[in-house]
């Protein structure tokens, strides 16, 4: 849940850990037909022949194979988040189309993960009676809990969905992968001041500064009164900013943590003795 009358703790580590950004590949995986033979190079019947009835039911017509539905990738970060904006490596890759950009903010904002996360962020402010209008006990913490997923759902749809497709703008994080630590987390920061056009150009990141300030004002319309103001709203903006850009730097760095926590893992005890003695 978003504090509107100071910095938020609970908010922040909200912030930071729900950045989400897809793998770059297609939603459906388009599979070839099996190519016809060319109507020019068929040999026409001959005469004494007798053309094929196709009502004949000896004759079986294959159907063309369907498209394979493929899933979106989700790289989770830490094994648990789901991370469906996050592209690893990659510099040219198809655009997403308005469904793809509000289907991938959808699988994230809905995760399964997501309902027990906003269960704890509701309850750290339950326990620090956060905004005292909505009381305590049962009836307390649901209005808590209401607030918190909707500070969520808002935001995520407005900076990863609905902006993205109103100004073009491709709503994923690119690692970049290279160079050394100074240089990967200068251009992570970066990137909550630039992003890719759907073309595939350069572009400041309208879509993740307006999408958290509508977020942040829309808030007004379901937090209490007393919070109700522009001075909270642009507390609020400013948080949602601040958590999106760690959030980018996490992303840039999760593909090399990974690696190496898989690599660490595939070494035996016996291996790890025998190098530390060596």
């Amino acid at each position: 849940m978003i504090r509107r009358n100071e910095w938020a703790p609970g908010f922040v580590i909200r912030a930071i850990v729900i950045s989400w950004i897809i793998l770059p590949l297609p939603l459906l995986a388009q599979q070839k037909s099996p190519a016809s033979a060319d109507t020019t190079s068929q040999a026409q019947p001959k005469p004494d022949e007798k053309t094929p009835n196709k009502n004949d039911p000896a004759i079986q017509v294959q159907p063309n194979p369907k498209p394979e539905e493929k899933k979106p990738e989700n790289d989770r970060l830490f094994f648990l988040l789901p991370n469906y904006l996050t592209v690893e490596n990659a510099k040219k890759i198809p655009p997403l189309t308005t469904g793809q950009k509000f289907k991938l903010v959808a699988l994230g904002t809905f995760d399964p993960v997501e309902y027990p996360y906003v269960g704890v962020l509701a309850g750290i402010d339950q326990a620090e009676n956060a905004d005292p209008s909505y009381g305590q006990g049962f009836k307390g913490y649901a209005k808590r809990y209401g607030v918190a997923f909707a500070d969520t759902t808002v935001e995520n749809f407005m900076v990863g969905a609905v902006f993205p497709s109103l100004l073009h703008q491709d709503p994923r994080y690119y690692q970049s992968g290279k160079g050394g630590f100074w240089h990967r987390a200068g251009y992570a920061a970066l990137w909550i001041f630039i992003t890719r056009t759907d073309s595939g150009k350069t572009q400041f990141n309208y879509s993740e500064w307006a999408g958290s300030a509508v977020a942040a004002a829309l808030s007004n319309t379901y937090h209490p009164p007393h919070d109700r103001t522009a001075l909270n709203s642009a507390n609020i903006w400013v948080t949602q900013l601040w958590g999106d850009a760690v959030g980018f730097e996490v992303k840039e760095f999760w593909p090399d943590i990974k690696r190496k926590l898989h690599r660490n893992k595939g070494i035996s005890p016996l291996d790890k003795a025998g190098a530390g003695g060596s």
